[in-house]
């Protein structure tokens, strides 16, 4: 594969890359460039979090070693949870990436997060750091974001460090983290380090069509990867897709990245009276045909769902062989699937 083929993998799929010219360089100059996706393990994996997978799987295929950071000291700061409960939380999320095909290299936040010479860096960072442009950077990722706790304005400055201390070229996340990726752009430098090259994936829309993003807290806005096909399907049915609108179309969304983002075609299967079988091999052919009205949203939604629930037999499959691994979301409320 040449450089070209390697960064129109890289860059498939995503919102901003701060900046290209340092790709070019990372593409050029490095055999096997490090990029990393991090995590608070809070809640199941769900459709959210296949994008940043589907990411990290074509940077993967781009020559890249994928590093995913289990922030588990970052979830602890957050208050999303307690020590023991987000070590069980880390197993399960560490099967579910697995049995997606990722291999990477899978590190524990406090692996090198509680050292001495991390500790040291976290306080000249926050010697550069303003309460306010703090603030600023977690507003999209607190929890508690109109009074929000030092711990979470901590958050960021270890954030930013991550990326140096765990050796990356290039840091990977969703649009609403890039308030910290400036800041680490702008810090890291006075601390002597890199300044980091960015990548960034699009929001996916809420199947519920209120606006919102897919979130492990609001339940009808996703579904855990894990899930029954009945429930995927059930999902998927009930998502927001009006007839004819492209724009902010959770269903149409959930085609593109992880569809045809994936090199895959659509097969819609449907009685002839309604135009019969199409397949669609182009991402560009099936919103043109659902803008026009030619294809209708039921049969969308059928094919979609379909296709997810093939994708994720590799995740339930996991989860029959080792269904302890579900235990600590049953303690927040979530039911385990009748496959189990």
């Amino acid at each position: 594969m040449d450089t070209e083929e390697r960064k129109e993998l890289v860059l498939r799929n995503t919102e901003e890359i701060v900046q290209e010219e340092e790709l070019d360089e990372i593409l050029e100059e490095k055999d096997t460039p490090r990029c990393y996706v991090g995590y608070e393990t809070s809640g199941p994996v769900h459709l959210g979090h296949w994008i940043s997978v589907r990411k990290m799987l074509d940077l993967q295929k781009a020559g890249f070693q994928p590093v995913i950071l289990w922030a588990d000291l970052h979830t602890y700061l957050n208050k999303k949870g307690g020590e023991e409960w987000i070590e069980a939380m880390m197993d399960y999320w560490q099967a579910t990436f697995e049995a997606l095909g990722l291999d990477a290299e899978y590190t524990r936040g406090r692996s090198f997060q509680e050292k001495t010479e991390y500790f040291h860096d976290i306080l000249e960072m926050a010697k550069e750091t303003t309460i306010n442009r703090g603030t600023r950077s977690m507003a999209e990722v607190a929890r508690d974001k109109d009074n929000p706790y030092i711990s979470q304005i901590i958050y960021p400055l270890m954030q930013a460090l991550d990326i140096e201390y765990l050796d990356l070229d290039l840091a990977v996340a969703g649009i609403d983290q890039r308030k910290i990726h400036m800041l680490a752009r702008e810090k890291l430098p006075k601390l002597g380090h890199r300044k980091p090259t960015c990548l960034h994936w699009p929001m996916l829309a809420s199947l519920s069509g209120t606006g919102d993003k897919m979130s492990s807290s609001k339940k009808e806005t996703m579904f855990p990867l894990h899930a029954d096909p009945s429930h995927i399907r059930d999902v998927i049915q009930g998502g927001y897709c009006p007839q004819g609108e492209a724009e902010d179309n959770p269903v149409l969304e959930i085609a593109k990245y992880f569809i045809f983002g994936a090199d895959r075609a659509l097969e819609i299967e449907r009685p002839e009276e309604y135009g019969g079988d199409v397949q669609y091999s182009e991402y560009g052919e099936l919103e043109e045909d659902f803008v026009s009205e030619d294809l209708h949203p039921q049969d969308l939604k059928n094919a979609v769902a379909e296709d997810v629930v093939e994708r994720f037999e590799p995740v339930r499959e996991r989860f029959r062989e080792e269904p302890g691994l579900l235990d600590p979301l049953v303690e927040i409320g979530h039911e385990k699937p009748d496959y189990i």
